[in-house]
């Protein structure tokens, strides 16, 4: 087979350059192929030395091909599916990228992917019979629960975005990668991939979308007056297969009409343009490389191929082990190739990706603005954790006081640099501190060298006079809590969830005082009461609509204070 790919592509390099492969193809070191696990493509007299694909590691290639989609739950999610079908096959999920974001992993910079099983059968995430189009404002779609044609109906969807090598860095090419299952194998299949820089969301039970640009429910692309893009905005990848294959994929960016008067700096126009009728100010433009340069490939499964180690339902409710010829189709899109590397865009950072939400549709013809079927509702790409800083000891008493700050989830890629205006770090640990000083604590986190900010986070470590003093001694001396004072007082359950139980042992009838603080210092909740002698408690409620996390209990009783620490839950 791999001779028979060589001469294809020698065939399409002679033929020029703005033809498109659409046979299996390794691009970006990713198997191209309507496979999920290559052996369309790598057969064992021709293997690949050094390729990736959805599913599994290549046995074929000596271990060096990765694969990109995390395969946690897999038996479980199968098991479920044999024992009851009808009651788990049209359940929905996602897997995410088994790497995290920006891994680097020879040559590759994998930036994220995800996978996701859609409704089966009786789809609760189709569009409206009507007009959805492609160039609609969003709040115009309505969604619906219903069935939709065989050939219309999203089964599964994979998307993945890497920089392929050898540098790591904003010089090596920018690939996205998407495939889609669906039910029907018969007739020709039209679906888009449509990728937005706003959060945009879509509830069932209103049947409504939310979060969309503000530009006609998009985020529109700004250019300044040399071509330059000064903002980017949405994307869509608008692919037509027929049953032998790939026909053609048409990238469109979301603009002002008014700028299409405007010379891009780094892609062409095509002359397209749709907006949600004729005099429609913003719609989606078509686009194309500047200097001719091929930049989709893509193909169908010829043959019956494995379905992943999910299986795949049908609408039937049987579950299959493989999709049936034509029923799986795969492409690629080289985006630098496009004009679409965000670092040429808008700087040389090598975080910079054009969007962070996608969305998949199928339409009823090649039309653009044929009307819309079945959709994946919006799902994060790109969306790395934000940092968030927990201490265990946000409230100082006395001297001598330490507490310890970390990020609650670090990622492994990102750097974290911290700072502190008026505090003092002891210790740095790179995703956590130690420090000896009340004040305000500032960690920022960078998702890779070279990248701008991401996300930033703050604790304040509070000092609290009323609790140095815990008598007068004979010497006049401040003392600290004692371990036996610590003793007797415990918080329980912990973690909480909705009551918390504060035990204590009293050696007298006594007024207490509760204070509860967030890992921030900030008091939350304050209650006063009156124990007799003996064994007493003191119950809270009310915290099922806290945050979960960290929270500090001091108790003062009598001339003791009590500190201790709680883990909020849900």
């Amino acid at each position: 087979m791999k001779k028979v790919l060589l001469i294809l592509l020698l065939a399409f390099y002679a033929y020029g350059s703005n033809a498109q492969v659409i046979v299996p193809v390794i691009e970006g070191k990713f198997g191209v192929d309507a496979d999920a696990q290559s052996n369309i493509f790598i057969d064992a007299t021709s293997p690949c030395s050094d390729c990736d694909d959805w599913w599994y590691d290549q046995l074929l290639s000596g271990g060096n091909g990765l694969f990109v989609i995390d395969t946690t739950g897999a038996g479980a999610i199968v098991k479920g599916y044999l024992t009851n079908p009808a009651g788990t096959h049209n359940v929905p999920f996602y897997r995410k990228m088994r790497y995290q974001a920006f891994e680097q992993n020879n040559e590759r910079t994998l930036i994220d992917a995800i996978f996701v099983r859609d409704y089966h059968g009786t789809d609760q995430t189709a569009f409206v019979d009507g007009s959805n189009k492609n160039a609609d404002h969003p709040t115009d779609w309505r969604g619906s629960t219903k069935s939709v044609l065989d050939k219309n109906d999203i089964l599964d969807v994979y998307c993945h975005i890497r920089r392929v090598g050898p540098s790591y860095s904003t010089a090596d090419p920018l690939w996205l990668f998407g495939a889609v299952a669906v039910e029907g194998t018969n007739g020709d299949r039209y679906f888009d991939f449509e990728m937005y820089q706003t959060d945009i969301f879509y509830t069932r039970s209103t049947t409504r979308f939310t979060g969309y640009g503000p530009d006609a429910g998009h985020t529109s692309w700004k250019f300044d007056a040399a071509g330059n893009v000064t903002q980017p905005g949405d994307i869509i990848f608008a692919a037509n297969f027929s049953t032998s294959g790939l026909t053609d994929i048409e990238a469109r960016i979301w603009i002002n009409k008014a700028d299409k008067l405007k010379v891009p700096a780094t892609f062409d126009w095509t002359g397209t343009f749709d907006g949600a009728s004729s005099s429609a100010t913003y719609g989606y433009a078509g686009i194309q490389p500047k200097y001719g340069d091929p930049f989709y490939y893509g193909t169908l499964n010829a043959d019956p191929t494995w379905a992943g180690p999910f299986r795949l339902p049908r609408a039937n409710g049987s579950i299959v082990t493989q999709f049936e010829p034509a029923q799986f189709m795969e492409f690629g899109v080289n985006l630098t190739a496009l004009g679409l590397n965000p670092s040429s865009l808008l700087g040389k950072t090598p975080c910079g990706i054009p969007f962070s939400k996608v969305m998949v549709k199928t339409r009823s013809s090649t039309s653009f603005t044929s009307e819309l079927k079945d959709f994946i509702a919006p799902f994060d790409l790109f969306l790395p954790p934000t940092a968030d800083l927990a201490a265990d000891v946000p409230l100082f008493c006395g001297t001598n006081n330490i507490s310890n700050i970390w990020v609650t989830d670090p990622y492994s890629t990102s750097i974290y640099n911290w700072s502190t205006p008026n505090g003092h770090i002891q210790t740095n640990n790179g995703t956590s501190i130690i420090v000896d000083s009340p004040g305000t604590y500032i960690v920022q986190q960078i998702l890779d060298n070279g990248c701008p900010l991401w996300s930033s986070d703050t604790v304040a470590i509070a000092y609290d006079p009323t609790c140095t003093l815990l008598g007068k001694p004979n010497k006049d001396k401040p003392t600290q809590i004692s371990t036996a004072a610590k003793a007797a007082v415990s918080v329980t359950p912990n973690p909480v969830r909705n009551v918390m139980q504060i035990n204590l042992a009293s050696d007298r009838d006594k007024d207490v005082q509760v204070f509860i603080y967030d890992v921030t210092g900030k008091l939350m909740k304050t209650t006063s009461d009156r124990v007799q002698k003996g064994n007493a408690t003191i119950k809270l409620s009310g915290f099922d609509s806290w945050a979960t996390g960290l929270y500090t209990v001091k108790v003062l009783s009598g001339n003791d204070v009590y500190i201790k620490r709680v883990l909020l839950s849900k």
